[in-house]
């Protein structure tokens, strides 16, 4: 059984990475600047001089908070994959951290940041 994966799958996964990483950072960064950059009022489309509703407000506000929620996730996502970067870096990726045989390609390509092959993940769910 291999363990390593050769340099052409490791310029395949890196490439595959970045271009997630990318998309992940301008979601970021979309989510910031429609949460962050606008008043509540503009956040919920009201910009006439006129009161609004308390539920109003709650959902507004429920709405900004999903919204951080979201870009947190997103932000955990990017450091996973840069965890996965520099252990392309450093020869080590794709690598299970458990048993320490290499994890299925096609693990990998649907979850490049996979720390544990499917067999350890799933004894790690049950723990």
């Amino acid at each position: 059984m291999k363990k390593e994966f050769n340099k052409k799958d490791l310029a395949e996964f890196k490439k595959l990475i970045l271009k997630l990483k990318d998309k992940i950072m301008g979601d970021i960064k979309h989510i910031s600047e429609d949460t962050l950059k606008k008043s509540p009022k503009e956040f919920c489309g009201d910009i006439s001089g006129y009161t609004y509703h308390m539920a109003d407000v709650a959902t507004d506000a429920y709405d900004r908070e999903f919204s951080l929620g979201l870009a947190a996730s997103e932000r955990e996502l990017v450091y996973k994959l840069d965890e996965a970067l520099k252990k392309i870096e450093e020869g080590v990726f794709g690598i299970c951290e458990e048993c320490k045989l290499l994890i299925a390609k096609n693990r990998l390509k649907a979850v490049p940041y996979a720390q544990f092959c499917v067999k350890c993940q799933q004894k790690k769910e049950k723990r």
